[in-house]
Order: C-alpha cells, then sequence, then structure tokens
C-alpha cells in the first residue's frame, strides 16, 4: 500500500450553507465554524450533502471553502466536498480547494450517471492525479444509485497516496470490517451517519462526519472521543441521550430539519434551495419537542 498522507480521525461537523435572501450568508457561515471551534470539532466539511452542494454554482462552492478556511484560521481542519458525477468539474473543484488552503477534499461516488466499479476506480485515481490534496472517499447509496466496493477502495489506497480515507454512509456496520479487513488501520474510515456513529467506531472505525455536530458539537465530540478513548459506558450515555435528536435529522430530506433546527435556535435563517422545501408541520413539531428534551430550545 502507498504511504499516507495524513489520517482523518475524530469529530468533523458537515456543515450547513447558511443562506440569507437567496445569497450565502458569509457571516452566519463565519459565525457557525468559530461555534464549531470551541467547541472542539477536529474539522469542518463544508459543501457536502448537508453543504447543498448541489444548488451551488461553482462560484459559491469556491466561495464557501474559501470563507471555511479564512473563517477556521488553522485552528480546526477544513475538508471541502469538491465531488461531483463529472471528473473534469471534481477535479477543477478540488483544485479550487486545494488553492483556498483546504485541508482534505470529500469526493463523493458520482451520482446518476451510475458507473461501473473500473469507471469509480477510474474517477477517483484522476482526481488524486491532478491534486496532492488528501481524499476523502465518499461512499452514499441511497444518494448516489451505487456503492464504492471494497476493492475500488483497496486499489486507490494502494494506487495513489492521496486516498486516505473513506466517509462510510451506506448503512452497514459490516461495512466497516470489511474495510478494516482489506486496509488496515491507517486508512481512515468515518460515518457518515450519526445514530450509527458508537457501532461503527466498536468494529473499528475512527470517527464521524456528523450532522448532528451543527446543533451539539461538543456532545458529538465527546462521544466519540470518550470511545476512543476507551470510555465506552460514557460513550454509550451520549448516544443514547443524543439518539433521538440522529434519527429526527433525518425525517426529511437532509439539511432541511437541521437546518430548522439552527433556525430554532436562532443560529441562522431557515432557507433552503429549491428543490428543497421547508420542514412539514407534523416533522417541525416532532423536532421541535426533540429539541425540547435536550434542552436546547425552552
Amino acid at each position: 500500500m502507498s504511504k499516507r498522507q495524513t489520517r482523518f480521525a475524530g469529530t468533523y461537523t458537515a456543515l450547513v450553507t447558511p443562506f440569507r435572501h437567496g445569497r450565502v450568508d458569509e457571516a452566519g457561515l463565519a459565525k457557525l465554524i468559530r461555534q464549531q471551534i470551541r467547541a472542539g470539532v477536529d474539522g469542518v466539511v463544508p459543501v457536502g450533502t448537508t453543504g447543498e452542494s448541489p444548488t451551488l454554482d461553482f462560484e459559491e462552492h469556491i466561495q464557501v471553502v474559501r470563507l471555511a478556511v479564512q473563517a477556521a484560521q488553522g485552528r480546526t481542519q477544513v475538508i471541502a466536498g469538491t465531488g461531483g458525477n463529472s471528473t473534469s468539474e471534481a477535479i477543477y473543484l478540488t483544485k479550487a480547494a486545494a488553492a483556498a488552503g483546504a485541508n482534505g477534499s470529500l469526493q463523493v461516488a458520482p451520482y446518476y450517471n451510475k458507473p461501473t466499479q473500473e469507471g469509480l476506480y477510474a474517477h477517483f485515481r484522476a482526481v488524486a492525479r491532478a491534486t496532492s490534496l488528501p481524499l476523502l472517499l465518499y461512499s452514499i447509496p441511497s444518494r448516489c444509485g451505487i456503492e464504492i466496493g471494497v476493492e475500488t477502495v483497496r486499489r486507490l489506497a494502494c494506487d495513489t497516496a492521496t486516498v486516505v480515507g473513506i466517509k462510510e454512509a451506506g448503512g452497514n456496520a459490516d461495512r466497516v470490517s470489511q474495510l478494516r479487513a482489506a486496509l488496515g488501520p491507517r486508512f481512515s474510515v468515518l460515518s457518515g451517519d450519526d445514530a450509527l456513529t458508537l457501532p461503527f467506531l466498536a468494529v473499528g472505525a475512527d470517527g464521524v462526519v456528523s450532522v448532528a455536530s451543527n446543533l451539539i458539537p461538543r456532545e458529538v465530540a465527546r462521544m466519540v472521543s470518550a470511545f476512543r478513548g476507551g470510555q465506552v459506558a460514557a460513550a454509550q450515555r451520549l448516544h443514547a441521550r443524543c439518539y433521538p435528536l440522529f434519527k429526527d435529522l433525518f425525517i426529511e430530506t437532509n439539511p432541511v430539519p437541521v437546518k430548522a433546527a439552527l433556525a430554532m435556535l436562532g443560529r441562522i435563517q431557515e432557507d433552503v434551495r429549491l428543490p428543497l422545501v421547508p420542514l412539514s408541520s407534523a416533522s417541525r413539531t416532532q423536532l421541535e419537542r426533540t429539541l425540547r428534551t435536550l434542552c436546547l430550545i425552552k
């Protein structure tokens, strides 16, 4: 296997992209990142799924990455979502993120066009060869219609120095065991589902790219840190306490619920871009109830 350049571990927040009057809310984004830093997360992930990357144009996409790097000021890692279903576009965005000062890139599996595993390998290899930025693959079959196969991940890790990990969002803890067996302990495996973070950690994952940590970064970071530090019971207690929120943040399409929750806390406006629409009244009532139970709102 090629020498790894870096390793991602701990808690990374899949940042929302706040909007105000239809445009990126730069001040709101910077404020969110400062809150994340104070809470002790290991990094932030702008313009991923939670950041509504499909509805940002190229200029906005790069703008958000640049703003995230500026707000982080080197105090936390910035892993920029720069994947896509066009290899040339993924390369363009990844180069732009590197130029902006990002610490790494999250590379989602190409969606809609459904490449074969050989196509996935060629796509990610092309991105890896075009930049020296460390790459975190992102397998989320429910969104993309395809899974990045374990053997494909192994080939990429062996054939490139920059494919250093994967965000695993397929909902299957057995995949973590398979990845560990195929790639060894130095390859980073991060949970892509808050509700499965603790089970994933139990079979060898290194941390999480979290939606919930937009709201409760300190609690998520403590849960991951406690487990990795051998304090399993403490991690279990935190998981049990936060589990209702983990589930309710996916009561409708992400990031609609988390943006609604952040708005309830007074941190951002609730704006989402079409084709996403605001949270339904029934879901809003349930989410408000959970936030009150966690004493996040009165």
